[in-house]
């Protein structure tokens, strides 16, 4: 038994090992194991499990090249560059390429007729709300209600007259000569823990490479036709140039610091990100507004530009990683797990159909064991004007007597002991001898005092253990030790020494020194009479009179006793630290 003493620290408990001798199992068991170790191994190199990895650190520039020439409506040919169809500014990581463009000429400050789409539609004055507006209007209304064609009439506004009218863009595209532009994208990467930098510009790439290279006959080449990103992101740049829309560059970097296996090059992917489909969204596309501004005759005007076009989204992500003897320590202890599906395999193997039966059975006797928790210990109580054996929960506060049962069974008779022991009886029942176990003592018990409150028979002693607080009776009436079966089944001494030289034919003859195993016996011979087969897990709980009145028979020469253990039932002393 465990100890809370310092000793108790200084031992080791390992695990209860059972070995079965067999070639079927042996050879699964190995490659099962072996199975398992390969894909260890294989899954270890494929993700690098043994490196120390950290995130990228990234900045994008970029530099869009290409002109075309186009024919606006109003204006004529028009020859845009950079610096027209790059927009207003560049966001961060992104640029912008103009496809499309509705253009309003000679707008000026003053009074127009809203355009119908924009304002509603008016048959007086008293229609149209002075100072109005809201976020379609392209102006303040005045108040008045004109004529905006012929056939219809709006609110004035106070706004750059006159309104741009068309919202729909022209079909094709307008700039779709920009799928021959050119972007360079010029990409540096940081990987701080190694204080590793890279650029997608490698250093083999000269001027004359970049003047050449295209991504037909290299992947690695940093400088992209606009027409290709979008086919190769799954559009097609004609329809995609009418309403705009946007595309993401995603650059991978999956880089290899080890020195015998160093890489680290990007990897070039294209996706668009926004709804394509028109009638699934409520504004398709991409736009913007951007105006040119000019004086004639000391007046301001402006030539106002709705661009429609793709923006291109740089995207970098990825890691890099180096070989750390720590991470790989933590890989492999965290895969020595995996060696237990063999064990789970095995055991469920050795179970089923699939396997012998009796080894099966075997085995499993064998590797399982059974203990019982003593610290709920359960009783068994016989009284003797009951035909029935209570099963009681021991307490240790409370009187065994005193306990409810949690449940009550029928008392099984053990034949075939009773039958050996009426055999020993009847000699000496019919020789009339003297049935009393001994001449010093009297054949019946005299109560010893004030009997307790729980004792219903007038001949138990107190106890200060709870577990031994227990009568032979549940009501008032004579104790079962003034009974002469008591007398002749329990203490007998020559049916307690023929039961000893009935279990050990070669034991030496009875003398002084057998006086503890007559009492232990005589415990086991009242416990077969009055209990029969005890239910299973359960401790027959001898009463307290009937302890004493053997006690009083068989005593110990030095006052102490140990209680009575059956081998195949816990102790007493052990269930409730004390003796019967």
């Amino acid at each position: 038994m465990k100890t809370c003493s310092p000793l108790g620290l200084c031992q080791y408990d390992t695990t209860k090992l059972v070995r079965i001798r067999s070639v079927r199992l042996g050879s699964l068991k190995w490659s099962l194991n072996t199975a398992i170790l390969l894909f260890i191994c294989v899954m270890m190199l494929w993700n690098r499990k043994y490196q120390e990895f950290d995130l990228v650190v990234s900045s994008v520039t970029t530099k869009v090249k290409g002109v075309a020439q186009t024919r606006l409506p109003g204006v004529g040919d028009v020859v845009w560059d950079v610096v027209d169809y790059s927009g207003p500014s560049q966001d961060k990581n992104s640029f912008f390429v103009v496809t499309n463009v509705i253009v309003t000429k000679n707008q000026k400050q003053g009074k127009c007729p809203e355009a119908p789409r924009n304002g509603r539609p008016c048959q007086t004055d008293k229609d149209c709300e002075k100072g109005a507006w809201d976020q379609q209007s392209h102006g303040i209304q005045t108040g008045s209600c004109v004529k905006f064609d012929m056939l219809k009439k709006t609110c004035e506004v106070s706004a750059w007259c006159p309104v741009e009218r068309s919202t729909n863009p022209p079909r094709p595209a307008m700039l779709e000569a920009a799928e021959n532009f050119t972007v360079l994208i010029k990409n540096t990467v940081r990987f701080p823990a190694f204080n590793f930098f890279k650029r997608n510009i490698l250093p083999n790439m000269n001027d004359s490479y970049l003047r050449s290279c295209h991504r037909g006959n290299d992947s690695l080449c940093p400088i992209f036709r606009l027409g290709d990103v979008v086919r190769e992101a799954g559009e097609k740049f004609s329809n995609m140039a009418v309403e705009g829309g946007v595309i993401g560059i995603l650059i991978k970097w999956d880089c290899n610091l080890d020195r015998l296996m160093q890489r680290c090059l990007p990897r070039y992917t294209f996706k668009r990100l926004d709804e394509k489909e028109s009638n699934r969204t409520l504004y398709p596309g991409l736009n913007f507004r951007f105006a040119k501004y000019n004086m004639v005759n000391g007046v301001e005007e402006r030539t106002l530009y709705k661009a429609f076009g793709i923006r291109f989204d740089v995207m970098v992500f990825g890691q890099a990683g180096r070989f750390s003897f720590i991470q790989l320590i933590i890989y492999i202890g965290s895969t020595l797990s995996y060696y237990a599906l063999t064990t789970v395999f095995l055991d469920w193997l050795i179970g089923t159909s699939c396997y012998s039966a009796e080894i099966g059975e075997n085995y499993f006797q064998r590797k399982v064991e059974s203990v019982r928790d003593q610290q709920k210990c359960v009783l068994c109580v016989s009284y003797v004007d009951e035909n029935n054996i209570r099963v009681v929960k021991q307490s240790q506060k409370k009187s065994l007597q005193h306990i409810k049962p949690k449940s009550v069974q029928p008392r099984k008779e053990d034949i075939g002991q009773l039958r050996a022991v009426l055999c020993l009886l009847k000699p000496a029942v019919g020789a009339d001898q003297d049935v009393r176990p001994h001449p010093d003592h009297e054949a019946e018990p005299k109560p010893k005092g004030q009997p307790p409150s729980w004792c219903r028979c007038g001949c138990c002693s107190p106890s200060s253990v709870p577990q031994e607080e227990l009568c032979c009776r549940w009501s008032e009436g004579a104790c079962i030790t003034s009974s002469a079966l008591f007398e002749q089944l329990v203490l007998q001494r020559s049916l307690l020494e023929a039961v000893l030289l009935y279990r050990d034919p070669l034991a030496p003859p009875a003398g002084r020194g057998q006086t503890a195993a007559l009492r232990h016996l005589a415990y086991r011979q009242y416990i077969t009479w009055r209990f029969g087969d005890p239910p299973s897990d359960t401790q027959p709980a001898i009463p307290r009179c009937c302890v004493g009145r053997i006690r009083e028979v068989y005593p110990s020469p030095d006052g102490q006793y140990g209680g009575f253990r059956p081998a195949r039932m816990v102790s007493m002393e052990a269930c409730a630290n004390g003796e019967l």
